[in-house]
């Protein structure tokens, strides 16, 4: 009897050793439905023995997805309480049409792989030791209704179009009317949808950065009275309606003119992933909104010339870009151009010899695929990708609004003299009726002139002045926007890198490249400078040059364009730069501009004549932010927080170029 109670001890005691040390960590989710994008999940785990710093919790959708497929992670020491082996994490999802699950995995120090990097050049979290997996999350019935909504002009001046993705082909419309309650119109949407054979490079058309695009809507709001607000939405009866949104429809005959512009602002995610993205983005849009809100009711515009969600191949990101412009591009018209990141790919059909350097793989495989689908501008011009791709659109258009003429421009396809797209720009530009729109403001990506050192372009921005200046210079254009140099910097009016004293005949060139992209190159040396000078000398051509992050607004009447650049750390005007009708460009010598910056400028519901811009005085010295340059050169690694001043790391292959000119 003793003997037996001793044995069934020791089974109760190897069976109790056994159960603990074979614990196993566990994940849960809360809630598993999500509504829309934007809602959280809160997700929980326990159990994790001998916690690691390394430890981290993968994102994945679709659910079965491999495991180094993720499309983000967090490390678990984001929680607090990750040291007990348990913790939790908050995470708004987007809806990417496809269920959600976590993984939690182990990570040593000894399987860290140097060669499998992202972006930022740290090492990507190694799949080998998987500790716990979720259930399933998925958006319900959610994934069926319209979202990522966005306007644009459309073709006539009393239309606008709205743009929205579903998660299916089934029939969608728009309803709208004068009121809320008064949605008496209703339009069908045509929907589109684009397939993984359609991306012609990696990583676009693998299985790590392809997809599920869904499907993309048009629809078109017709006969509509300019500058008069306008409310509608999406979906259809079956399938469920978005939330109400409203509009101030265009007026060509505005007496005041508004826009907010920028170029590189990419998104921000709320978990890491295999790319760099940009936090910035966040600050950008938040002030972009701030003066949407401050006009009450006038119409305004969002142009965004270039390098727009920096997705370079990975699908969701574009899910997670238009998720977070929604705000801003389901209020005003949201118009774009073309920038290498949306575009270049090896096989490109136009990649002339001197430009081998220029045109590469930044488009990540998408050769303009989702950019041309994704956006419908006015006009209908494309060019044939040579591949099984459609042809890329949202190449070159224009429009007028008030007293502007906007064009937008191609960089990325062939713009030189005889070509489409140049005989576009001569005609458009010859035939702007200037009683009505006096001012010309003619926007590209890859500036025409900028002195960052951005050796790879030189010989595109020499053919740009080659053959597109001539047109700007014989027809008058006022305002020549360019982006894909990380910098905001205004130049005197230009001509052949001379300055000139009117606009008329030398167009004043601002770069706006600013808006989110961290990545910055650096400004160009003197070839002859004198070694007891800043190493980056301000050149006289370069009125004024930041590398804060921001946007710029545009306000214009039948007398008067006013460029105004807010920075984003605290929302005011730091540069301001003034256009009279005569050809007169007023605070455009650096007199002006080097003592001060501008601050404290606010949007209010009132004609540009009566809104308070003020100009209050704010020290900075110039030296000051060149300093800030050099140390941001000798400054690299991952990106810092977001908060507080920092000088940007520059980018790898750029100051490889800044080396090899010096050496």
């Amino acid at each position: 009897m003793v003997v037996n109670l001793s044995f069934l001890l020791l089974l109760l005691f190897v069976s109790t050793f056994v159960s603990s040390a074979n614990a196993k960590a566990t994940v849960s989710i809360s809630p598993k439905t999500l509504n829309r994008s934007g809602d959280s999940v809160a997700i929980k785990w326990s159990g994790v023995e001998s916690p690691s710093d390394l430890d981290w919790l993968g994102i994945y959708s679709p659910p079965n997805s491999p495991h180094d497929h993720f499309i983000g992670y967090k490390l678990l020491n984001a929680s607090s309480t990750w040291r007990s082996g348990s913790g939790s994490i908050s995470l708004p999802l987007t809806n990417i049409r496809s269920n959600y699950s976590f993984r939690i995995f182990r990570w040593t120090q000894s399987e860290i792989d140097p060669k499998h990097l992202d972006h930022d050049q740290n090492p990507l979290p190694g799949t080998k030791h998987l500790l716990a997996e979720s259930e399933e999350l998925s958006f319900g019935s959610g994934v069926g209704k319209p979202e990522q909504i966005h306007l644009a002009f459309e073709d006539k001046d009393n239309g606008m179009r709205v743009t929205f993705v579903a998660g299916d082909g089934e029939e969608r419309f728009v309803r709208y009317g004068e009121g809320k309650e008064r949605l008496g119109n209703s339009a069908p949407a045509r929907g589109v949808r684009y397939e993984r054979e359609h991306m012609c490079n990696a990583p676009a058309n693998t299985t790590i950065g392809w997809r599920d695009p869904g499907w993309i809507f048009y629809a078109v709001m017709k006969n509509l009275n300019g500058g008069v607000r306008y409310y509608y939405q999406v979906g259809s009866d079956s399938k469920g309606w978005s939330e109400i949104h409203s509009f101030i429809a265009r007026d060509v005959y505005a007496e005041e003119t508004i826009a907010f512009m920028f170029g590189d602002m990419g998104c921000a995610t709320p978990y890491t992933t295999f790319i760099r993205t940009q936090d910035e983005s966040i600050s950008t849009l938040k002030w972009i909104l701030r003066d949407i809100e401050a006009l009450g009711d006038k119409p305004a515009l969002v142009s965004h010339i270039g390098d727009i969600s920096y997705a370079r191949g990975y699908s969701w990101v574009w899910d997670e870009f238009f998720a977070q412009i929604e705000p801003v591009a389901s209020r005003v018209p949201y118009h774009v151009c073309i920038g290498n990141h949306e575009y270049d790919f090896p096989a490109q059909p136009w990649k002339p010899d001197w430009a081998a350097w220029t045109y590469g793989n930044d488009g990540g495989g998408e050769c303009g695929v989702p950019y041309s689908m994704r956006f419908n501008m006015p006009g209908n011009s494309s060019e044939p990708t040579g591949t099984k791709a459609p042809p890329t659109r949202n190449l070159y258009y224009s429009y007028d609004v008030g007293s502007v003429h906007f064009v937008y421009i191609s960089t990325e396809t062939n713009f030189l003299k005889g070509g489409r797209q140049y005989e576009f720009v001569k005609r458009d530009l010859e035939s702007v009726d200037r009683e009505n729109t006096p001012f010309v403001v003619v926007q590209g990506h890859r500036p025409m002139y900028t002195t960052s050192n951005e050796v790879r372009d030189a010989m595109i921005r020499q053919k740009m002045v080659e053959h597109l200046e001539p047109l700007f210079v014989e027809n008058d254009v006022t305002l020549a926007l360019w982006g894909h140099v990380h910098r905001y910097e205004r130049f005197c009016p230009m001509r052949n890198n001379t300055c000139g004293k009117l606009w008329r005949g030398s167009p004043v060139h601002l770069v706006i490249g600013m808006a989110g992209q961290d990545w910055q190159p650096i400004w160009e040396p003197r070839p002859n400078h004198h070694p007891g000078l800043p190493i980056f000398p301000q050149p006289e051509q370069s009125m004024y040059r930041t590398g804060e992050f921001g946007y710029t607004r545009l306000v214009a009447n039948k007398e008067k364009l006013t460029v105004s650049f807010v920075g984003n750390h605290d929302g005011e005007v730091h540069d301001t730069v003034e256009m009279l009708v005569s050809g007169e460009v007023i605070s455009g010598s650096k007199e002006d501009t080097v003592n001060t910056v501008a601050a404290s400028a606010t949007l209010v519901g009132k004609a540009e004549s009566n809104v308070s811009w003020y100009v209050k005085g704010a020290g900075l010295m110039v030296m000051g932010v060149l300093l800030g340059f050099i140390i941001g050169f000798f400054t690299k690694g991952k990106k810092g927080s977001s908060s507080g001043t920092r000088w940007i790391p520059v980018k790898n292959e750029e100051t490889w170029y800044w080396r090899s000119e010096s050496t």
